[in-house]
């Protein structure tokens, strides 16, 4: 795999001719909405084929996979065009292999609503280990607020993805994450004992096969209650091989202060957890000044002070999908609007706006004036920052990624994900795993 930056003069035809691969494979792995329009600054990602398939007749993902010693979801991974389902026909070519070593393996989870778009889901779970769907709450009884989850759960299971249970404090009126929620959780033994008896019972009967709590905005006195109520749920659901993950704010030391940081006991929460996610990301934000939203440095920091608490192969590291828009001169209390990868590289072409490489944050970015006259900055990920981000993981051993969130499309980074590591199955197969399928 390369990424070819895009120069002026340069067009996709004279890419694909450079390194000799067909147009329409870049269009593909890169989700090209106009190819015959590029800006300057753009990266673009560039797969090799190395063994390819000609669909015959009667042929199943499932029965290519198997002739191959491959798999299907691997066939799916590496054939974007199937959208991550199973309708193939006599005559189409499948790519069963890249020109590419990997350089090891990962755990892959993904966040996502439940009115997620079912065709882009599709689409990613090839991609996952883990789908947690966002976010079960609960009252201050310690009564779960249902979910419209099971469509998510099914989908994963389908494709062997693990459908992880995701509990919040966000208060269910205001969407914010309550401090004094979390404390009632956390201090009252009736309403926690509650709260876990509905988490065990909504676990069971929707098939969950994993729990990620993430409790924010924890005060400080509750941090030991809260590594304990982590705790009591990892006795809980370990009889059943149920792993339970914690979400982390991001820290660089343990006495750092801030409401967003004193009720997380790195040390304490890791050694009730399985897990952890680091949430590596918002250090440019939607009300802040313009920046890069996840910084290497600053995620390195973070991953540095964690692994002097816990042990790598607990953590996973949290990965933004997402972009903002800030309208200069940045106003403070003024809020930028956030963006999915794709729209912000748009933004680029649309505005004639070169996209700028920062090297010591690791990210893109441009400035844009729109049709009102009003400059704009936009920062947001592309294939080299995702590449540099997932390079930090290997780096540090660390067991696997976390996507916040998967609700827009990013194709990208599924290319540069596939091509560089293995991602490991935490579960050993689907329910459906498109075995009757025949052309």
């Amino acid at each position: 795999m390369d990424i070819h930056v895009v120069k002026s003069g340069d067009t996709l035809y004279s890419i694909a001719l450079q390194h000799g691969v067909p147009m329409s494979q870049l269009i593909l792995d890169n989700q090209l909405p106009e190819p015959d329009r590029l800006v300057v600054g753009q990266a673009i990602v560039i797969q090799y084929p190395e063994q390819t398939y000609t669909v015959q007749a009667g042929d199943t993902l499932f029965s290519i996979a198997a002739a191959h010693q491959t798999t299907v979801r691997q066939l799916l991974r590496d054939n974007p065009a199937l959208g991550g389902g199973d309708r193939i026909f006599p005559g189409q070519v499948l790519i069963l292999s890249y020109r590419q070593t990997r350089e090891g393996t990962l755990s892959v989870n993904g966040y996502a609503y439940p009115h997620i778009d079912r065709g882009l889901l599709q689409r990613t779970l090839p991609f996952l280990s883990d789908l947690t769907p966002f976010t079960y709450r609960f009252t201050n009884q310690g009564a779960l607020i249902q979910l419209d989850d099971q469509y998510m759960i099914d989908a994963a299971q389908y494709m062997g993805v693990r459908p992880v249970f995701h509990l919040s404090n966000l208060d269910d009126t205001e969407g914010a994450f309550s401090q004094d929620l979390a404390h009632i959780a956390l201090t009252d033994q009736q309403v926690q004992t509650r709260l876990i008896h509905e988490i065990l019972g909504t676990l069971h009967s929707l098939g969950y096969q994993g729990l990620d709590v993430d409790f924010e905005n924890v005060a400080a006195q509750d941090a030991q209650a809260y590594a304990q109520f982590i705790s009591r749920l990892r006795e809980a659901l370990s009889p059943h091989n149920i792993p339970v993950l914690v979400a982390l704010t991001a820290k660089t030391s343990r006495d750092q202060p801030g409401s967003l940081y004193e009720g997380h006991d790195y040390r304490l929460l890791a050694q009730a957890a399985d897990y952890v996610l680091l949430m590596t990301y918002e250090w440019g934000y939607s009300y802040g000044p313009p920046m890069a939203i996840a910084p290497i440095r600053n995620v390195r920091q973070v991953i540095e002070y964690a692994l002097t608490e816990m042990k790598a192969e607990q953590i996973f590291l949290g990965i933004p999908n997402y972009g903002y828009d800030w309208l200069l001169p940045y106003q403070q209390g003024r809020r930028a609007p956030s963006i999915s990868n794709q729209e912000a590289v748009q933004l680029a072409i649309r505005h004639y706006a070169a996209i700028r490489y920062d090297q010591e944050a690791q990210s893109p970015w441009f400035r844009y004036v729109d049709g009102s006259g009003q400059e704009h900055e936009v920062w947001f990920e592309d294939a080299r920052s995702i590449k540099a981000k997932l390079a930090l993981a290997q780096e540090y051993g660390l067991y696997g990624v976390g996507y916040w969130n998967l609700m827009r499309p990013f194709p990208q980074n599924w290319t540069v994900l596939n091509s560089l590591y293995h991602i490991r199955e935490e579960l050993s197969s689907g329910t459906g795993f498109f075995s009757s399928s025949a052309v």
